[in-house]
């Protein structure tokens, strides 16, 4: 089931990871890198291991150190240990390269986000999204890249955030989630800003308060409206295709084929994963 929530929390803080461990987010993302001094890189690979093996099976992602830091090696060889569900995430990937060293160190079969952070790495966004079976998504580390392109409004970054949604569907990726929104006291402008990055196709985002958690899942829970359509389009398209015909006319008069399938059976995707049931359900006169 599609994971919605991604939080953040610094590798040196052993007790807040494992308060995150018990958070409602999807997937806790144990971070190496901004959010830990260098002095206290080593400190944040032993509570790594420490608290992950306390919490077997618990979705993890290890944000590890920049490819061309003095720090990354050591990262790795810890993730190399680490059970199979602890997947990584890679900073600042620029070059296909890259994947292949991470791959080198942490093995096959371990899954790998890479995240965009520079003007030549949303240039490679469709060659990295590609770059390997184990590339399970792409994102964008939106706060270096603001500041590499002088963006100030996020507005601006709606093309940007367009071209790795694009680049995601074309390698066959899940849709790529939003980054951080790093004003945690503005959950209204939180949820606005989670809406314009669904409208553009994105699922989800990363959070670095746990109070950020239900604002962005309900900012791309399906609405019961979509969930009802959805069901109405699957069963339509059923229909059509027992009748042998390969589109359909919806009561409101839209048209459909089987293209549209896949979109519709995200939504119920979506909607068994935050429990979203359609307009109308259980009462008189649903579809």
């Amino acid at each position: 089931m599609a994971a919605l929530t991604w939080l953040y929390v610094p590798g040196d803080r052993p007790e807040r990871i494992r308060k995150a461990m018990t958070s409602a987010a999807d997937v806790v993302i144990v971070d190496l890198e901004d959010a830990v001094a260098p002095a206290h890189k080593p400190l944040a690979r032993a509570a790594l291991a420490e608290v992950v093996e306390e919490f077997p099976g618990r979705a993890v992602e290890v944000r590890v150190n920049a490819i061309d830091s003095a720090w990354l090696a050591a990262d790795l060889d810890v993730v190399a240990v680490l059970p199979p569900n602890v997947s990584v995430r890679i900073p600042k990937v620029e070059r296909i390269d890259d994947v292949a060293t991470i791959i080198a160190r942490v093995g096959t079969g371990r899954a790998l986000t890479l995240l965009l952070e520079s003007a030549r790495g949303v240039e490679r966004a469709a060659e990295l999204a590609s770059a390997h079976p184990q590339v399970a998504a792409i994102g964008l580390g939106e706060a270096d890249l603001c500041s590499q392109l002088a963006i100030s409004e996020e507005d601006a970054l709606g093309w940007v955030r367009s071209r790795i949604v694009v680049a995601s569907a074309a390698a066959g990726l899940r849709p790529p989630a939003m980054s951080a929104f790093t004003d945690v006291s503005d959950l209204a402008r939180l949820a606005r800003s989670c809406q314009v990055g669904r409208s553009l196709g994105m699922l989800g985002r990363a959070a670095i308060h746990p109070r950020q958690l239900p604002v962005i899942e309900a900012a791309f829970a399906p609405s019961s409206t979509e969930v009802a359509r959805a069901r109405a389009v699957i069963d339509a398209l059923a229909q059509a295709e027992v009748a042998g015909d390969g589109t359909a006319v919806l009561a409101d008069g839209r048209f459909l084929d089987v293209a549209m399938r896949r979109g519709a059976e995200r939504v119920l995707e979506l909607a068994e994963r935050t429990g979203t049931t359609p307009a109308g359900a259980g009462s008189e006169g649903a579809s």
